[in-house]
Formats: structure tokens, sequence, C-alpha cells
């Protein structure tokens, strides 16, 4: 069943021109490939593969992307607490958080790669108000290599942004997230909503 909040454009990757998607390769195919190639080994250590033991998995664990931790931090406003949603074994939980009118406030995203190279991961979000889109963002995140025990997730911090004010802009808003690859398999649909606060 879909979510009514989202409509088919909503949360589909913006297509790049040229761009053709690879076959798919295991972790040891790539550590392999032309093992001369001086650019291609620059590549491979950029994503870390062979530096160290893989991160353990639970057993029957398939996914191949974890979204540990969402959240939403203030910088340079220790009056502001920041919003940390755990999100590595409840993805069913209610997400509702407030942020306050003209906060700066920082999406960060930590999150862990297992089982295989993902190629292309995008974070995609939706946020409406009144059933109107207001904002729609569509953000490349890059390729990573499986995580190890001295590299346990990876974490991308995003722009800062200012939080709307005014009478106007103060209520609830709904949005969905997805992280997306670039083989379009979706990892994580998650949604959630906010209030814009006095």
């Amino acid at each position: 069943m879909s979510d009514p909040r989202v409509s088919d454009d909503d949360l589909v990757p913006e297509e790049v021109e040229g761009y053709h998607v690879t076959e798919k390769k295991t972790i040891a195919e790539y550590t392999q490939l032309d093992a001369e190639d001086e650019s291609l080994a620059k590549w491979k250590a950029s994503l870390g593969l062979s530096t160290g033991k893989l991160y353990p998995v639970k057993a029957g664990d398939n996914r191949k992307v974890v979204v540990i931790e969402m959240g939403l931090e203030f910088p340079g406003q220790p009056n502001l607490k920041p919003i940390r949603i755990n999100l590595e074994e409840n993805v069913n939980q209610q997400l509702q958080f407030n942020i306050k009118e003209k906060s700066v406030y920082q999406l960060v995203i930590k999150f862990r790669v297992q089982h295989e190279i993902i190629t292309g991961l995008k974070y995609l979000h939706s946020i409406k108000r009144g059933g109107i889109r207001v904002e729609k963002v569509d953000e490349p995140l890059g390729s990573y290599a499986p995580n190890t025990v001295d590299n346990p997730y990876y974490e991308r911090k995003f722009p800062e942004v200012e939080a709307p004010s005014g009478i106007l802009a103060r209520g609830n808003y709904s949005a969905v997230s997805k992280f997306i690859d670039d083989d379009q398999t979706s990892h994580l649909t998650l949604p959630w909503s906010f209030a814009i606060t006095k």
C-alpha cells in the first residue's frame, strides 16, 4: 500500500544525462580490478577497500544500508538541544519533533554499509504542508564500501538551513525521507513530521 503523503514524483531521484550504472561487482572483484591503474587504486582507497576487519553483521540482517541515526543539530545555538532519532533497530516508530522558528539547523545522518559496495547513494526527502509540497531535497551521498570495526559508520552533515518564521510558517509539516542507490534500490523510506513553533 502506498503512503498517501507521497505522490509518484516526490521521491524519484533526478536523472543525470549520460550516466549509466555499471555492472555490480563483489568486494573481492573490486580489490583485484586493474591493480596497476593508479587512479582506480586511489578510488578504491577512498572507498576504504581492504583497510580492516569488516564490521560484524547480525545473523539474518540482509540490509545493505542501515540508517543508524538521523538528527538535527543547532550549530552556535547552545540553548537548543540537538534532536537525535535512533533508527538502527526501530524504523517503525512515530517520528515527530518541534523546530523553533528562525533557528538554524543542520541535518546529520549516520549510516552503515554492509555486505557489498554501495554506489551512488542518495538521500531524498519531500516536505509538505496541507498536502502541498514546500521542499524537495535530492542530495547525493556518494559510494561506500562496507564499514569496518575501525570505522563502524559513515556520517554526513548537510548544509545549515534557517527555519521559516512568521504566522504563515508556523504549524505542522509532514515529510518522507528515502535512501536510494544508483541501482534504484530503496534502502529505507521513512515518514516523519514536525512543527515550526514560536
